[in-house]
């Protein structure tokens, strides 16, 4: 049937969202060859279908309009991001650079450059430091060159004020974590604001709004966002995106506030020359840490995250060891693919070929993706693992996700780039996590959240010790049993989900660190 541009993406956009696979494809490659010579509607055609996970027909369009146009900016942009979502950080990291090079000054070919280098194993932490720190130089040239430290107002008698800034409050990891301390913050102390630029809004956000003054950002300019939060009088400023999708860093570079903080969202400095800290914690550190931030670091103890299951995690309880009925186990990870290297996938392998008995179980949505689902199982058998011990699964909603953990036995984190919200959730359902912690501290987020409960036996020395964890737990199955049935109940006594208490030591950080800034100031005049 003939049917116009917005006709086609409204019914791939209906098809996606109720996983209609098949039909989609039927209607994706009638739109595609109705418009084939239409480059605009090619990349809006790409993108959509790239959101929902399908690489591989994204991939088409964007290589039909570069075939044409090699040079073409939004298709070169979005099939970096194809390569992205495959792991393929080389591939993915040239396109970027070709980008760069002709956009020097182009907001987010610069942001996901950054972005792109914390999952790419290949690259040295000076590197990956030296390019943010360009970046710090390059926003501040952009916002009209160096601004002095705007005055401090002493705090005694006052509530001190803070504004969030965030591309993610919503039902998204950041979203997650930061609803709670927003919560408990203090108002008899403090003043929230939060500054949102997320397109998404639903019950998070309702929960932040209620709780601070909420400004919707996604209108203003850099410039503009900045004078909103100097007209708001904001006291410290804190950052919740670092570089990833819909930071707003840029506006601080017109350094809008007198204190600025980095927390949260982003694992790797800013290279802002404004931002005066960065919240870690011990466990995300290694000796040299400190040497790679342009911020000074300050640690939150036990973990920089404080976590609380979603409602529908609350209510899935936790299931009886499937390997017992199964009579093998199930090693999982429901981690982003764009983690998922050959480094890690190579480790993965030597684990199933340690326990030939074992299976893997992967769920991600670009596993609706058959070509790149059958290049993944493909890499296994190459490894002399059989494909029917290999499981991959699309997305599904997060109330099924939990539903899914049922099926496995113990879940394996990947890296450099290590799981965050998804950690979390393995392990409230009752998965011992076998993690590889690294230099970098994006590496080091499920050791921490490990640490922060008490569970320290799965933290892997070297590949070799990730092999031997992932052995020794699959071989003895009363204790895999046990640990199943204690992990939600650690969590749970643990300060990792005492978000009162986090938040306590969150807020006395702000003072401590407004108050050294305010002598410094005072000291330096």
């Amino acid at each position: 049937m003939h049917s116009s541009k917005p006709g086609y993406l409204s019914q791939l956009l209906a098809l996606a969202q109720h996983g209609a696979h098949d039909p989609l494809q039927v209607v994706f490659a009638e739109a595609r060859s109705q418009f084939l010579n239409d480059d605009a509607f090619q990349n809006e055609l790409g993108a959509l279908v790239l959101k929902f996970g399908y690489l591989t027909l994204a991939r088409s369009c964007f290589e039909q309009v570069l075939a044409s146009n090699p040079d073409h900016f939004d298709a070169l942009l979005h099939l970096s991001n194809v390569y992205h979502n495959m792991a393929q950080s080389g591939r993915a990291s040239e396109l970027m650079a070709q980008l760069l090079e002709r956009n020097p000054n182009h907001p987010v070919v610069r942001r996901n450059f950054l972005l792109a280098q914390e999952y790419d194993p290949g690259i040295s932490d000076a590197l990956r430091f030296e390019y943010a720190k360009q970046w710090g130089q390059w926003a501040v040239e952009q916002s009209g060159g160096w601004r002095v430290r705007p005055s401090l107002t002493p705090r005694a008698y006052r509530k001190l004020r803070i504004g969030y800034v965030s591309a993610d409050v919503c039902q998204h990891t950041v979203g997650l974590f930061f609803k709670e301390v927003v919560k408990q913050h203090s108002h008899d102390q403090f003043e929230i604001f939060v500054y949102s630029h997320s397109t998404q809004i639903d019950w998070v956000t309702d929960q932040v709004q209620a709780r601070s003054q909420f400004r919707m950002i996604g209108q203003l300019t850099d410039q503009a966002l900045a004078a909103q939060i100097r007209s708001d009088a904001i006291d410290i400023v804190v950052d919740l995106s670092g570089h990833t999708a819909g930071s707003r860093l840029q506006a601080l570079a017109y350094r809008p506030a007198p204190v600025m903080i980095t927390w949260l969202g982003y694992f790797a400095t800013t290279g802002l020359p404004y931002m005066d800290t960065v919240l870690l914690d011990k466990a995300h550190c290694t000796p040299n840490t400190q040497d790679f931030f342009s911020e000074w670091i300050e640690t939150l103890e036990p973990s920089r995250l404080c976590y609380q299951p979603v409602p529908w995690a609350q209510e899935t309880p936790v299931g009886e060891l499937p390997a017992k009925t199964n009579g093998y186990v199930t090693f999982a990870s429901f981690n982003n693919t764009a983690k998922l290297n050959e480094s890690v996938l190579q480790l993965w392998s030597r684990i199933l070929q340690a326990i030939p008995s074992a299976r893997l179980l992967l769920k991600w949505r670009t596993f609706v993706d058959d070509e790149y689902a059958a290049s993944v199982k493909q890499f296994f058998v190459k490894q002399g693992i059989e494909p029917q011990r290999i499981s991959l699964e699309p997305a599904s909603f997060h109330a099924d996700l939990f539903a899914a953990y049922s099926r496995a036995d113990i879940a394996l984190d990947p890296f450099p780039f290590s799981g965050g919200l998804t950690s979390c959730e393995a392990l409230w359902m009752g998965l011992p996590l076998i993690t590889l912690p690294q230099s970098r501290v994006v590496s080091r987020q499920s050791a921490s959240l490990l640490q922060a409960i008490g569970i320290t036996q799965t933290l892997a020395s070297d590949e070799d010790h990730y092999v031997q964890i992932g052995k020794e737990l699959a071989g003895d199955l009363n204790h895999l049993s046990n640990l199943r049935t204690q992990l939600r109940i650690k969590m749970q006594g643990s300060t990792l989900m005492d978000s009162k208490a986090f938040t306590l030591q969150l807020e006395d950080c702000y003072r401590s660190v407004f108050d050294h800034v305010f002598t410094s100031q005072n000291n330096s005049h």
